[in-house]
């Protein structure tokens, strides 16, 4: 390919270029290379390794212009992707030159590339026209005089635009070249000998332009000098070169300056006509004008300082002689900068969205700024709006990168809009702005929470498997999995039980369930605790307490309870006491107690809450040997349960009648008791009348009233089996016998006479009863004994 592999120059320079981490590495390639030509191993010389060029997402952005360059991911080789024509891109600048930007991520880093486009001598010198027209008058014209020629053009740049000029063979004419003082050069026809029209009336001559490329161009241009008659003085210019500075985008019709050429002949061969005439710039002759009379020189049409800085017009006058002759002088038009270019911007989005657990510094895009001014015109500032998370890092040249200043939060701020503002240091000052979108990704950084620390319920008990208790909630700001809730029970034990087998909660829903019924009279409240745990990597909890208070049912009938003593707190008239439990709480538990049959209760009341059953009179032969009342025991429920205990009440007059049998009963409990009953009556009816005799002998030996007297007398006894109560009361010397039909043991009292009666009318007092080896529970301080083998350790003994 031309000029493949010997213009081929490869500079690499690499050095730290800017804070974030990045290199410049700069290339040099000639221009016109073909696509695919190699430029340089653009990955080993910015030290990344090939085969992760793909992993780490390699990519690489042009400033502003399209894809020249490419990059083979399987090498690492930058080469050319499309023409390069440094004319175009360049201009007549010597320096011409594609930044190029290069991006990996994993971490994420930035290069700075620069390549280099090397003029090759690809245009040949071209002149403004094919053929150019002198009149030089013949005789008149001495040797050495200068007429000035349209030199020629190049579009390359150094070495390949340096002209030079050959003049074919000629014994009249030669070429010279002049440099003045701005650096221009002027091509001038130089007159060797005085002509002879009448010799030779036109001399055609060609014009040969070389560059000083490898291999050389030419250009050329013939010259066709007609030899004049007469008319010896030309117009001449006061000066043979102007110079003004005019501002670009001047106005049309804005003069420029007035040139002024004189003739010393007369009439007619005075009278100067002014033309444009040569010039070097094609575009000039659109540019300016000048008045053919005045010599004023206008604009004519746009003057742009990014375009062109300085104009060099060339000024031909001619005078009207019939064989004219002209003077020529050189204006140049240095245009001034005005501030009339607004900045640009371009950003490049990189790291979008950006996760809100980035960390400061990290890299979100990259802005590249320019202003086609110059001076303080074209230096450009970049700013975004404050109290933003972000801020502008100047990298390399006219880059800039938008780097995280500080940690972002997605639950309070989603995305931003950032506007970054260019503005120059023109008077007055221009400015560009472009807005990005920046998103924040979402990060699982928020666990589950819940509205409230504790959740209180409550539960009557018996409820039905399955049945709904109530429904946790929480809630996570969070996004898409990381906001997914699962619920679940932290396990632990309850009692021996795991605490599913009592309570389960439904993942997504939250609701909580009860897996079995609640027995209050098991478990009165239960506390645990509930997970709520997100979808996230890793992922999140949080817990809440959950409170369960079982609220009581009446669901348990009331209970008889074991015998024990009564409390005697009415002595003299408790005869026996039914004592019940209820397993249930407060008013379910509260029990009450009444006599089923009132109407056959006789003699004998209970106690409505104590359940004693004491006499409502004295007793009387009237009244029978025995009495049977149906207790009827109920809660204060709703609805109310009850249970209901018979106790047998017997009147006996001596003790020795009385057998009790202490065997546990059997399940043909029935017969037995009927037969109990029946002796008790039997026995009670004897020693009730030999009592009742004793103690009518004693009465009237003792005391002629009503009185109980004290002293010795024949031992009183009193029967019981009612369970859970044992009385004894005594009311004018006859003894009562108290029997329940379910009674499980039997008890006997024995009492001796007391020689000194502490207490008169029946009073009653409780004593402390000691079991001895053999099962009998002795009343200390006194002979008397029972003979109990299921005593619950007192008993409520009465004097008599």
């Amino acid at each position: 390919s031309l000029y493949h592999n010997e213009g081929l120059l490869r500079l690499v320079l690499l050095h730290t270029a800017w804070e974030v981490g990045s290199a410049q590495v700069r290339y040099s390639v000639p221009e016109e290379s073909k696509h695919g030509t190699f430029v340089g191993r653009l990955a080993q010389d910015l030290g990344l390794e090939v085969a992760e060029l793909v992993s780490r997402m390699f990519r690489m952005v042009s400033s502003g212009r399209r894809d020249y360059f490419e990059v083979n991911l399987q090498s690492g080789v930058l080469f050319v992707n499309s023409r390069l024509d440094r004319e175009e891109l360049c201009g007549r600048n010597p320096l011409c030159a594609i930044d190029l930007e290069v991006i990996v991520d994993k971490p994420l880093k930035i290069f700075h590339v620069e390549v280099e486009i090397q003029d090759i001598n690809d245009n040949a010198p071209v002149f403004p026209v094919n053929e150019q027209n002198l009149s030089i008058a013949e005789s008149l014209t001495l040797p050495g005089s200068r007429f000035p020629l349209e030199g020629a053009s190049d579009a390359d740049i150094g070495t390949n635009s340096r002209l030079t000029y050959k003049l074919s063979p000629s014994e009249h004419f030669t070429i010279n070249v002049q440099t003045n003082e701005e650096q221009s050069k002027s091509l001038v026809l130089v007159l060797k000998q005085s002509l002879d029209r009448e010799e030779t009336p036109a001399h055609h001559l060609l014009l040969t332009a070389t560059d000083g490329g490898k291999p050389e161009l030419a250009g050329t241009v013939q010259l066709l000098i007609t030899v004049l008659d007469v008319n010896d003085n030309a117009p001449s210019f006061n000066q043979s070169s102007y110079k003004v500075r005019l501002l670009e985008n001047a106005a049309n019709g804005t003069m420029v300056m007035k040139v002024n050429a004189t003739d010393l002949d007369e009439g007619i061969n005075k009278d100067i006509l002014y033309t444009l005439r040569g010039v070097t710039q094609p575009h000039v002759s659109a540019t300016f004008r000048i008045d053919s009379n005045t010599g004023e020189i206008s604009v004519n049409g746009e003057l742009d300082f990014e375009n062109t800085k300085l104009h060099e017009v060339r000024v031909e006058a001619t005078d009207k002689g019939n064989f004219p002759l002209s003077g020529h002088c050189n204006v140049f038009v240095e245009v001034l900068d005005v501030n009339d270019n607004a900045p640009e911007l371009i950003i490049t989005s990189h790291s979008l969205p950006v996760p809100e657990d980035a960390p400061p510094g990290t890299v979100v895009a990259l802005i590249s700024v320019s202003d086609r001014d110059s001076g303080d015109n074209g230096k450009v500032t970049c700013s975004i709006p404050p109290n933003l998370p972000f801020r502008l890092v100047s990298t390399f040249k006219n880059y800039h990168s938008l780097v995280l200043a500080e940690a972002v939060d997605r639950e309070r701020v989603s995305e931003y809009k950032i506007v970054v503002t260019a503005r120059d240091e023109g008077a007055p000052s221009l400015s560009a702005s472009s807005s990005i979108l920046v998103a924040i990704s979402d990060v699982n950084d928020n666990a589950p929470a819940f509205p409230q620390p504790v959740y209180t319920v409550f539960v009557r008990e018996n409820n039905p498997p399955g049945a709904h208790l109530l429904t946790v909630s929480a809630s996570d700001p969070d996004l898409r999995e990381n906001a997914f809730v699962s619920y679940s029970v932290v396990e632990r034990s309850v009692g021996e039980q795991p605490l599913s087998s009592y309570i389960s909660v439904h993942s997504e829903s939250g609701h909580i369930y009860a897996l079995q019924p609640l027995d209050y009279e098991e478990l009165q409240v239960l506390q645990f605790q509930v997970s709520a745990r997100d979808a996230g990597l890793p992922s999140l909890c949080g817990n809440v307490t959950v409170q369960l208070f079982v609220l009581d049912a009446n669901d348990n009938a009331p209970a008889v309870s074991p015998a024990v003593s009564p409390a005697g707190s009415v002595r003299g008239h408790v005869v026996g006491k039914i004592r019940a439990v209820d397993a249930d709480s407060g008013y379910n538990a509260w029990l009450r107690y009444e006599v089923q049959e009132p109407g056959a209760a006789g003699p004998f009341r209970v106690g409505v809450y104590s359940g004693e059953i004491s006499t409502t009179r004295a007793l009387e032969e009237a009244d029978g040997p025995s009495q049977r009342l149906v207790i009827l025991v109920k809660d204060h429920g709703e609805p109310s349960l009850s249970a209901t205990a018979t106790v047998s009440l017997s009147l006996v007059e001596s003790p020795q009648a009385v057998k009790w049998d202490s065997r546990p009963r059997g399940g043909s409990e029935g017969p037995l008791v009927d037969m109990n009953v029946s002796l008790m009556i039997t026995i009670c009816s004897v020693s009730g009348l030999f009592v009742l005799v004793i103690v009518v002998y004693v009465g009237l030996r003792c005391h002629p009233g009503p009185e109980v007297m004290c002293g010795a007398g024949k031992a009183t006894v009193v029967c019981a089996s009612e369970v859970g109560s044992w009385s004894y009361s005594q009311r004018q010397s006859r003894n009562l016998c108290v029997g329940e039909g379910t009674a499980k043991n039997d008890l006997m009292v024995f009492s001796p006479n007391f020689p000194n009666c502490a207490e008169k009318s029946g009073t009653v007092k409780e004593q402390e009863l000691a079991p001895n080896s053999s099962g009998q529970v002795i009343l200390r301080g006194s002979d008397t004994f029972i003979k109990n083998t299921q005593t619950s350790g007192k008993s409520l003994i009465g004097s008599g």
